[in-house]
């Protein structure tokens, strides 16, 4: 199934084709910066924008930096405050005059990478992170999503998680690796202690560096880095319009 997949982040809107069935962009990525102000209308123009670049008339699935229940916004993270409460897939498909399909951006990436990457063909629970800015995380039971899942924002040290061990404070903090591997494990150890998974999978652009600090992480689950990079989130997203469509009887 050929479907238009859109990576919606805080600097930038990506997109590009996507043939579900293999996993694989169809056509170069095309990129336009994310409007500033990041409003509900701006971006959904944008979207429109790569729609036209494509020449797509088709379905899309987009990946968006905030939690998404039923197409409607509840949280917005990089992107602005008056997308809460609104309802994301209606605005963008009326924009673009497209069947839509939002899910969270780290949950995109997760689809991407149990389908065609790391995460390929295991069972039980497992949990992806993205590690960048923040601490993006999806969780999987037995191949199936569970949405939404904000553990970068569990308590650690009497913070939130990522403000202590995402990439964006060991570079800002000049950590050494062995000093943010360590808070990062520590990380890991609470995940494990409360889900138990059976695999970590480790995403986002500090994923390339796996070697540099994978001495320093020390859990009871493996560990594997991601091998699906750049292409997950668009990836992912397509894939979350292909269950859409599937769940309706369309695929």
């Amino acid at each position: 199934m050929e479907i238009l997949g859109i990576d919606v982040g805080g600097s930038g809107i990506k997109g590009a084709p996507v043939d579900t069935a293999r996993g694989v962009l169809l056509e170069s990525r095309h990129r336009i910066p994310t409007p500033r102000p990041s409003t509900p209308k701006a971006v959904a123009k944008t979207i429109r924008k790569l729609c036209r670049n494509f020449q797509w008339e088709g379905p899309l699935g987009c990946g968006f930096p905030a939690v998404i229940q039923n197409g409607m916004v509840r949280t917005a993270a990089n992107v602005d405050s008056r997308w809460i409460g609104c309802k994301g897939e209606r605005i963008i498909s009326e924009t673009t005059g497209l069947p839509v399909r939002m899910v969270n951006d780290a949950d995109a990436a997760g689809l991407a990478e149990m389908r065609f990457g790391a995460g390929k063909d295991q069972p039980g629970v497992v949990i992806l992170i993205t590690i960048g800015t923040g601490l993006g995380t999806s969780l999987f039971v037995d191949g199936t999503l569970v949405p939404n899942s904000e553990f970068g924002h569990m308590e650690l040290r009497g913070r939130d998680a990522e403000t202590w061990a995402s990439d964006f404070v060991r570079q800002n903090q000049m950590l050494s690796w062995k000093k943010w591997g360590g808070r990062f494990n520590i990380y890991l150890n609470e995940l494990e202690k409360l889900f138990w998974p059976d695999l970590f999978i480790l995403g986002g652009g500090v994923s390339k560096k796996f070697n540099k600090f994978s001495d320093y992480l020390h859990t009871r689950a493996p560990i594997l880095p991601a091998r699906m990079r750049n292409d997950a989130g668009i990836i992912g997203a397509a894939l979350a319009m292909e269950i859409k469509g599937s769940k309706n009887g369309k695929g």
